[in-house]
């Protein structure tokens, strides 16, 4: 992980950010301050587990860029925990204090709320799968609005998470795909492409869900019958609940690939995903030059340079299954 923030540190420096106060305060402390409010869409707070490697990887970005929040910056901080309600009006506070720029970190749905709140504020969002057709952007080489960032993969992925479950469990008949159609609502192309690397062989079931007990129902109902696995559509509601999801699959006997950063560590058998620090930090250049004045329409989207592949052999071996010495050479990590 890129960052390397003590927490002490970082939490020291993220502290006045974390109180709500009108950015007009800030400014009025020196003409030179800017303004910037960060969306957190998929974590609680800032010192949960989830937002704490994500913030603190902004932070340092962010310090390299030459901003310095209570310096020459300041940072409002929004957080909604997976919730569509909460997301936004996370959005809608932060767009009330009109600041220079909008990161919004949390995928699709923190993008949209965004969008929906203002036409005019800059905002660089990461995370987000198919800005195009999910009318964020109107074309990827020119954005042409007040929206730009980075696409946190193509949605043909599904295929590749589908082919990585059945070369580890090789006798898979019937493959679970779990997701909150609110916070994810690109779900259907990622289970469409799952389905034709399937083939006949594998069935691929949806399961969408809102709380904790359809997590249950759901988890429940694919560890029902043997040859099974779980496949973690990631978006904020899925994220916010990876533990309780990870633990389930594995209390059912499930491989399952979730593909968060991080995933793997906290039990998941499988995570394929975008590499964590350049999706996090990389647009932290974009804010620099809006900020530096140039406009969001004039900067491409990005795409993912790289995808890392983790597998946690524990879960695997709690599991009973072998993974193929040829897929362990390609991992990017393995844990043991």
């Amino acid at each position: 992980m890129a960052s390397r923030i003590g927490r002490r540190r970082f939490l020291a420096a993220l502290g006045g950010a974390m109180v709500a106060r009108p950015f007009i305060a800030c400014a009025q402390q020196s003409g030179r301050m800017r303004q910037m409010g960060v969306l957190v869409g998929y974590a609680a707070s800032a010192d949960d587990t989830v937002a704490r490697p994500v913030l603190e990887a902004f932070q340092e970005a962010m310090q390299g860029a030459g901003w310095t929040d209570g310096k020459n910056i300041h940072i409002e901080y929004r957080f909604a925990a997976g919730d569509p309600v909460k997301i936004d009006t996370a959005a809608a506070e932060l767009v009330a204090l009109n600041p220079d720029v909008i990161y919004g970190l949390g995928g699709l749905p923190a993008a949209k709320a965004l969008q929906k709140k203002t036409r005019a504020i800059p905002i660089v969002f990461t995370q987000t799968a198919d800005p195009v057709g999910f009318g964020l952007v109107a074309s990827i080489p020119h954005p042409g609005g007040n929206l730009t960032g980075f696409m946190a993969w193509d949605l043909s992925i599904g295929g590749k998470w589908l082919e990585l479950v059945r070369e580890i469990a090789p006798d898979l008949k019937r493959v679970g795909v779990l997701y909150n159609p609110e916070t994810g609502p690109y779900a259907a192309a990622l289970v469409a492409s799952a389905k034709t690397a399937a083939g006949r062989d594998v069935d691929v079931l949806e399961f969408p869900v809102h709380d904790d007990q359809g997590i249950e129902t759901a988890l429940s109902s694919i560890g029902a019958e043997p040859h099974g696995a779980l496949l973690v559509v990631p978006e904020p509601f899925t994220n916010t609940h990876q533990d309780k999801i990870i633990a389930l699959a594995i209390q059912h006997g499930l491989p399952a690939i979730v593909s968060f950063t991080g995933a793997t560590r906290r039990g998941a058998l499988i995570s394929y995903t975008y590499a964590f620090a350049a999706m996090i930090q990389q647009p932290v250049g974009y804010v620099d030059r809006i900020l530096k004045g140039q406009s969001p329409s004039d900067l491409p989207v990005q795409t993912p340079t790289k995808y890392e592949l983790s597998i946690n052999l524990k879960t695997a071996k709690a599991l009973g299954l072998t993974v193929p010495n040829g897929l362990l050479v390609s991992a990017d990590e393995v844990i043991e």
